[in-house]
């Protein structure tokens, strides 16, 4: 029997160590991941600000793995008729059961030039470009130079403010100021949608939209992207002049999937014998409630796939006994600048207790699925008042 895992992020490696432990010894397990390293994603925005992350946050997967097969390539095509996938280099291989983890891809919804003139993030190459493209919005500044502020004045421009683009933002912000520009660099953060965080609890969503404020940065909900060129963003309300322009818009399948996220429900079974969660797919859960598209998500989900592919894998054409999933949220995260907003229930936190409780996430996440190494330098990083978060862990 064969199963293959397609994608190491979050919801990929998560299900991949479940079944390490879970399949039958005769079974052979292959996880198909086009980088080999397993980004943290959730902490990707960190980069952009401190390159020494990097480290921390990408984990060669054969580190990571016990029993199962790393096949670093790049998937093209998934025919769940003929139970293949099609890999970039040509080969193809046959599955008994696929899991499809793809995770997903920056959407531009067809917006003329976004594509082309904006840098999204998504991969480690995209952290180092945005901080690139920032320092040389720095550099152009000229302060040694005879000119006005004005003149000195850079526009840099984040489209979308979901939990990445709040991130970003927060983070170029944040550069502005250890750099002494904030008065000479803008940071612009646009979002359709009249909040926020939007489709987050509204208490979440306040607390974010006051720690951007506090931090400088010019929020305009309610903003929709038309077009796009080299120097100006157009909107429905007029344009804007950039000198940078990061695009977290939006997410879209996988183009394996042909750009498309299906959907599935509370078995997460795209078919008898493909399975799908995390990014890659719109999840409805067997409340019938649609679920985020988190990494908290993608890694809650990932034990009732594993258990499922198990069934299946093993009913020998009798019953399948598949279980339904519940998505139930811990809660919500999100770093802006050296502050964050932490959600647990109806009790909405900031401050050096925000970050606490999103770097003691991140440290839970690595120690589990990278190393104890990469966890500490994470912790070591983040956290400057060791005393604060040993008094947090007690109350907790």
């Amino acid at each position: 029997m064969d199963v293959l895992v397609l994608g190491g992020g979050y919801a990929g490696l998560t299900v991949t160590r479940k079944l390490e432990r879970r399949l039958p010894a005769s079974a052979t397990l292959t996880l198909v991941d086009d980088t080999g390293s397993h980004l943290v994603q959730h902490e990707l925005h960190r980069a952009v600000r401190e390159p020494d992350y990097v480290d921390d946050i990408s984990v060669p997967l054969e580190e990571i793995l016990d029993r199962a097969t790393l096949r670093e390539a790049e998937v093209t095509d998934v025919d769940r008729d003929a139970r293949t996938v099609s890999l970039a280099d040509g080969d193809t291989l046959d599955y008994d059961y696929c899991v499809v983890a793809f995770g997903a891809e920056t959407a531009y919804y067809g917006i003329p030039g976004v594509e082309e003139h904006a840098t999204p993030l998504k991969r480690l190459e995209h952290a180092a470009t945005i901080r690139r493209e920032f320092e040389a919005v720095v550099d152009q500044l000229g302060h040694d130079d005879p000119v006005t502020d004005a003149d000195r004045a850079g526009t840099v421009v984040v489209g979308g403010a979901g939990l990445s683009g709040v991130q970003v933002a927060g983070e170029l912000a944040a550069m502005a100021r250890e750099r002494d520009v904030a008065d000479s660099v803008e940071i612009v953060l646009l979002e359709q949608e009249l909040t926020v965080a939007p489709g987050f609890p509204e208490q979440f969503q306040r607390a974010t939209r006051e720690l951007l404020d506090e931090q400088g940065v010019d929020v305009r909900t309610g903003t929709t992207v038309t077009a796009a060129d080299d120097a100006r963003i157009t909107t429905e309300g007029g344009t804007i002049d950039y000198d940078q322009f990061v695009w977290t818009g939006g997410i879209r399948g996988n183009e394996a999937m042909g750009g498309d996220r299906p959907e599935v429900r509370g078995d997460l079974r795209l078919d008898e014998r493909t399975f799908a969660l995390g990014d890659a797919v719109r999840i409805v859960d067997a409340d019938g409630e649609p679920v985020p598209a988190s990494a908290s998500a993608a890694v809650r989900a990932s034990a009732t796939a594993a258990r499922n592919v198990v069934a299946a894998a093993t009913a020998d054409g009798g019953f399948v006994d598949l279980q339904q999933w519940h998505w139930e949220s811990p809660g919500w995260l999100i770093s802006v600048g050296d502050d964050a907003v932490a959600q647990l229930g109806p009790t909405v936190v900031t401050g050096g207790t925000g970050n606490a409780l999103k770097s003691a996430v991140g440290v839970t996440y690595l120690a589990e699925h990278g190393s104890l190494r990469r966890a500490l330098g994470v912790l070591r990083k983040e956290m400057d008042d060791i005393e604060e978060f040993a008094e947090l862990l007690e109350r907790l």
